[in-house]
């Protein structure tokens, strides 16, 4: 498995993140467990998760419940706490189930912390990321309307140095070792780098946008600003929320998939993604190489990345996309990747 730096922190992770979300949903403690074992066994060395998860659906009474499962699994294995770099995330305004919907600040980050802490069984936390910005997100389709001309520029700042200031004291304390963003944009994120380097606060580490072949738009303005201040990408959601597997082509609804729980797929596809997706299936065809596989090995090869996290309801996904560590991708075939971009931008 190789191995990537995290920002200029000096920690060394994988390339492939066991992302968590679906743990107390779709995926049960016992699979949880056996999933951690087999990630950690295979040189997979990060772990993502969230006080929100699970998601899949959605709902306040399992609200939590994954950091739980991860929690019982640490507590099961205390000598291992130290084999793998553990990630989790404070959820941004407008959550109701959380905080009622409360802001990221000062006044919330000790409480979430030691929520985090509590339900994870661990002492320390790696990497902390905020979910996403108080300010709103053009990420999760929000792009097509994003509008910024409402917001408060100096309120937003000085929220920041807010936060900031607050992180210090957890990583003072030892609750929190390093720090990330979540779903920003190429702004927040230069201004999160200024004010730390100022003020000699937690520098900004990585930042985890959704990226895949169907959705790039990390590919302007943040790979600049990622490949020039060392702020690596973790990428969720690189097979395009399942799309990427071909299991949803010709209407398909597996049942037990993300689909089928959520029909629309968080209204994220649209009429040109199904044709986006038969023009990648084609190519991973062409090259005998299986199409979850090249998704996932096509992200790994980007300047900025730092991990792409995959989640696996079940442990034979988890062993099939843990075969793609061998999977490198021709200059043909990367080739054919650029055209398809090229003939489907933003097609869903």
């Amino acid at each position: 498995m190789k191995m990537n730096p995290m920002g200029r922190t000096g920690v060394m992770v994988s390339e492939l993140c066991l992302g968590t979300m679906t743990f107390g949903t779709q995926t049960s403690e016992a699979e949880g467990h056996a999933q951690m074992d087999c990630a950690l066994g295979n040189g997979i060395n990060f772990v993502d998760t969230a006080e929100m998860y699970p998601v899949n659906p959605i709902a306040k009474e399992t609200t939590g419940k994954t950091e739980e499962i991860l929690g019982t699994w640490n507590a099961k294995n205390r000598s291992r706490r130290g084999d793998y770099i553990l990630a989790t995330k404070h959820s941004g305004e407008g959550l109701k189930d959380v905080r009622n919907g409360a802001a990221i600040s000062s006044k919330t980050i000790p409480e979430t912390i030691e929520g985090n802490l509590r339900r994870l069984q661990t002492d320390y936390i790696d990497l902390y990321q905020f979910h996403w910005p108080n300010r709103g997100s053009y990420m999760f389709r929000k792009n097509w309307n994003y509008n910024p001309a409402l917001q408060n520029k100096a309120n937003t700042l000085a929220n920041m140095e807010d936060c900031l200031a607050a992180l210090q004291k957890q990583v003072d304390k030892g609750n929190i070792r390093h720090f990330g963003l979540s779903n920003e944009s190429a702004w927040g994120t230069a201004q999160w780098l200024r004010l730390s380097e100022d003020r000699g606060l937690p520098r900004v580490a990585t930042i985890q946008n959704e990226y895949s072949l169907l959705c790039r738009l990390y590919d302007t303005d943040l790979a600049e600003l990622s490949v020039n201040e060392d702020v690596g990408l973790i990428t969720f959601s690189p097979l395009a929320t399942g799309l990427l597997t071909g299991k949803y082509q010709n209407s398909a609804i597996p049942e037990g998939s993300r689909k089928s729980l959520s029909p629309d797929l968080g209204g994220r596809t649209t009429d040109r993604v199904w044709p986006a997706v038969d023009a990648y299936m084609a190519i991973a065809a062409k090259h005998d190489v299986d199409i979850v596989h090249m998704s996932l090995a096509w992200c790994l090869t980007r300047p900025f990345m730092c991990s792409a996290i995959f989640g696996a309801t079940r442990h034979e996904q988890l062993e099939h996309i843990l075969k793609m560590t061998d999977v490198e991708l021709s200059n043909e075939c990367l080739d054919d990747i650029a055209k398809a971009h090229k003939a489907h931008p933003m097609p869903y």
